[in-house]
């Protein structure tokens, strides 16, 4: 068959109509070959999925969404692209691959209040283009639509959203237990975004380890440092100009870890031999950090994987346990020594 040219004889967006055209046949036919009705010969069937290939044609979503009231997408939404949304939507996309949906990935953009964004993204998307989403570190509760979320790294606060996280509070004392165990005892804290259940548990973690070890938190070496490197290097800085300075530091996510490495540089202090710094995730960054940097590990992208299981067995009616947490793990690199 001769190979056609959609971006001469069609310059426009591919209809339903130029595949009929193309294909000899009535429009009628393309319908049903599009939606897999029955009525049609094969030998027309393989000649119309021919010119489909060909032209590049795609069904709009938002037309075949309301014949079927399904678009057979999924998506997820997050505030940004960042290291650590980066792995969950890698798990998430290896795993769609397994099942008769796509993935759409979303953000809103960090621009401007960022509370309520996955409530706005919704509104665009649910319904029209995607059967169900996935939305990481929501900054809301609960989520008011007519299909199923879940949420991976959920707010605080009492929900019966579905949810996918680790297990931050066992991670937590795994990383100050190991600043511990090298022997420091002034170690500071910098916490993640406070409206997040994880920043909570790790926080808790953090105090737990400290008090099992008869070693008292000074409250002045614990900040805010909100998940994010730009609001976590200036707590970071005022931690270690401080005349009696840590000598460790507990960041709740690597990327608060990265700025308090940065931070300490811009000191003049080495890490580690002035400063240990332990970080939450084992993002990818984490690993090319100088020096390497001491972790908790979560599992990322099998959370992501997780989460897209989940969103299809409720989509399903499958009935299963809605909340799902991980375990962590300690991984050890360079940024950690004993105090001088």
């Amino acid at each position: 068959m001769t190979h056609y040219d959609p971006s001469v004889e069609f310059p426009h967006r591919v209809k339903m109509s130029d595949v009929a055209r193309t294909a000899g046949v009535s429009l009628a036919t393309v319908s049903k070959v599009v939606n897999g009705r029955y009525g049609v010969a094969q030998k027309t069937v393989v000649r119309v999925q021919q010119v489909i290939d060909q032209l590049g044609y795609e069904a709009n979503l938002g037309a075949q969404s309301l014949r079927s009231h399904r678009t057979n997408v999924l998506g997820i939404l997050v505030a940004e692209f960042e290291p650590f949304s980066t792995e969950l939507l890698k798990g998430a996309s290896t795993e769609v691959a397994k099942t008769d949906y796509e993935l759409l990935a979303y953000t809103a953009g960090a621009r401007g209040s960022m509370v309520g964004w996955e409530r706005r993204s919704l509104a665009r998307l649910s319904g029209a283009l995607i059967d169900g989403a996935i939305l990481v570190t929501p900054t809301v509760v609960e989520i008011k639509q007519g299909f199923h979320v879940v949420a991976v790294d959920p707010h605080t606060g009492p929900s019966g959203m579905p949810t996918v996280d680790s297990d931050s509070f066992t991670g937590a004392m795994l990383a100050t237990n190991h600043l511990l165990g090298l022997g420091h005892r002034r170690i500071g804290f910098i916490g993640g975004r406070p409206d997040l259940e994880s920043a909570r548990l790790r926080e808790a973690g953090f105090r737990k380890a400290m008090a099992e070890m008869g070693v008292s938190v000074d409250e002045s070496l614990v900040r805010i440092g909100g998940y994010r490197t730009e609001t976590a290097e200036g707590p970071a800085r005022q931690l270690l100009s401080q005349a009696d300075r840590p000598t460790a530091v507990f960041a709740a996510n690597d990327l608060s870890a990265i700025a308090t490495v940065t931070a300490a540089h811009g000191l003049g202090l080495t890490v580690p031999n002035d400063l240990s710094v332990i970080g939450f995730d084992n993002v990818p960054e984490s690993a090319l950090a100088s020096p390497p940097l001491t972790t908790i590990k979560q599992p990322l992208q099998q959370m992501g994987a997780e989460a897209l299981r989940l969103l299809v067995d409720l989509i399903a009616g499958i009935e299963r346990n809605t909340h799902v947490r991980l375990p962590t793990e300690l991984v050890e690199r360079a940024s950690c020594a004993p105090p001088r």
